[in-house]
């Protein structure tokens, strides 16, 4: 095939997984502050239940707060933290990049060392400890190698855009773009956000198969698991079968994706850890303990097609 050769190389560089920060023993009887995005997804609750099984375990007194996907009650939440000064630091799962820079002012004027957590700020680096998190950008360009390899570089691409401003939308749409940029017959045909959230993400596709021949869309790349399952919802209701008429790749490895694998009705789909709970507290410990940390700790993962190869690296 014409691309075989360039996609190959594609697949070998992004096949190298980033670094995985493993947790340690440590954190007894401190408490910390822990501003979660909400529950949008199924993902974003298993990441809530592992940091807050991960506290429990390690005997930390977690406060928890569901900002329900608003940056001011985020904001809010770390105001009243820091004005009653009951918390040693303060763990942030931000919803959009923007708008950090004066809260995080005031939780450093008040040596409350703060971390972030999977989404990205784009405050002063000097306002946070170090950032916690997957590499959203290896993530899309994972997504964007396989669908080259799975389309022999030719197929026309609808785009199920995650929350617009934040780090996880806006990084794996520029790792995916940056791939397919290098072949021709790669192209995204419509992009509209649907949130992370399942329903929007059955509604976007609906709207994409009105909008467009589906005969004309290749392939659903979804920023999350989620927007995928409602996408293919939309799919088999418009008489076709989703995974063969039209591919489908992800992000996150959810449960009910590996199901949809299983069936035959997705393709592939990219970890997003939800362990980030351990080396989030890790590097609040060693912070308090006056140590220096680099500016980002990269969490890994990879792409799996099967469930039976997702539960062989559980092993």
């Amino acid at each position: 095939m014409r691309y075989t050769k360039y996609v190959v190389l594609v697949l070998v560089i992004l096949s190298l997984s980033v670094p995985v920060v493993l947790a340690q023993d440590g954190g007894e009887g401190l408490t910390i502050g822990f501003s979660q995005i909400g529950s949008e997804s199924a993902w974003r609750t298993a990441f809530t239940n592992a940091v807050q099984a991960e506290a429990a375990a390690r005997g930390i007194n977690l406060l928890f707060s569901d900002a329900q996907q608003e940056q001011e009650n985020q904001i809010a939440a770390i105001n009243a933290w820091i004005a009653q000064g009951d918390v040693d630091a303060i763990i942030l799962a931000p919803v959009v990049t923007t708008g950090w820079d004066e809260v995080l002012m005031e939780a450093k004027d008040a040596g409350i060392p703060v971390v972030i957590v999977d989404r990205n700020v784009d405050a002063d680096p000097s306002l946070y400890v170090t950032r916690v998190s997957s590499d959203f950008v290896h993530e899309g360009r994972l997504a964007a190698a396989w669908l080259v390899q799975a389309t022999s570089g030719q197929c026309n691409i609808v785009e199920l855009y995650g929350t617009v401003g934040s780090a996880a939308a806006e990084d794996r749409a520029t790792g995916f773009r940056e791939v397919i940029a290098l072949f021709p017959g790669m192209q995204i045909i419509r992009s509209q956000t649907g949130n992370f959230v399942r329903t929007e993400g059955k509604q976007v596709m609906q709207s994409f198969l009105s909008a467009e021949d589906p005969a004309n869309i290749c392939a659903v790349w979804a920023h999350n698991d989620d927007m995928a399952i409602g996408a293919i919802e939309a799919i088999k209701e418009a008489g076709l079968a989703p995974g063969k008429d039209i591919l489908i790749v992800s992000v996150d490895a959810i449960p009910d994706i590996f199901d949809a694998l299983d069936a035959g009705e997705t393709n592939a789909t990219v970890e997003l850890s939800p362990y980030m709970g351990g080396p989030a507290f890790d590097a609040v410990v060693a912070t308090l303990n006056g140590e220096e940390l680099p500016k980002w700790i990269p969490v890994g993962g990879k792409l799996y097609t099967s469930r039976a190869a997702y539960e062989a690296d559980r092993k």
